[in-house]
């Protein structure tokens, strides 16, 4: 019955963060199992597909952890992003204005399409830092220990997956 009510509300949830179609599928099944433990812990303080999106989440936290527990302490290089600048650090072209509101935008159903595919395509690090700070609003603390960077790590990695989803974006012709 979970399955059926919930079930696509909580691998939309899980595609968004993973890439992994399996890893998804698996930790959907995880939640409702979790859920089903421990449903006499739910004291209706909130919806309850807010309670089960909270127990994914947490799922989601633990597998990342997994994935990136053997990440090394200095990140790869980004030559996408390197090649934006100069060696001295300065934009080699500035980027140009969009002429939309990002909020705005972020509202319609065909611009949020296109930002899911140009998150799904960021590096792995990348990917799992900008989900879990921004998507999540994760603490950062603990996105450090479950990506396995440094506080400073984790800036760069924000910084090279704003700066590839602007330029994913860009390519797909928004703000123009």
């Amino acid at each position: 019955m979970w399955v059926d009510q919930f079930g696509d509300l909580l691998y939309s949830v899980a595609r968004k963060r993973l890439r992994d179609q399996t890893a998804c599928e698996e930790l959907v099944q995880e939640t409702l199992l979790a859920a089903l433990k421990s449903k006499d812990s739910f004291r209706g303080d909130s919806e309850f597909s807010s309670w089960l999106v909270g127990i994914l989440k947490h799922k989601i936290l633990d597998h990342l952890r997994q994935a990136y527990h053997q990440t090394t302490e200095s990140l790869p290089d980004d030559t996408m992003v390197d090649n934006m600048f100069a060696s001295i650090g300065n934009w080699k072209q500035m980027p140009h204005r969009w002429k939309i509101n990002p909020q705005d935008a972020a509202m319609e159903s065909e611009l949020e399409h296109m930002l899911a595919q140009c998150i799904d395509a960021l590096p792995d690090l990348q990917r799992g830092a900008f989900t879990l700070c921004v998507m999540d609003d994760g603490d950062s603390g603990e996105v450090c220990k479950t990506l396995g960077v440094s506080a400073t790590n984790l800036y760069v990695l924000l910084h090279r997956a704003r700066l590839r989803l602007r330029d994913c974006l860009d390519k797909k012709g928004v703000g123009k």
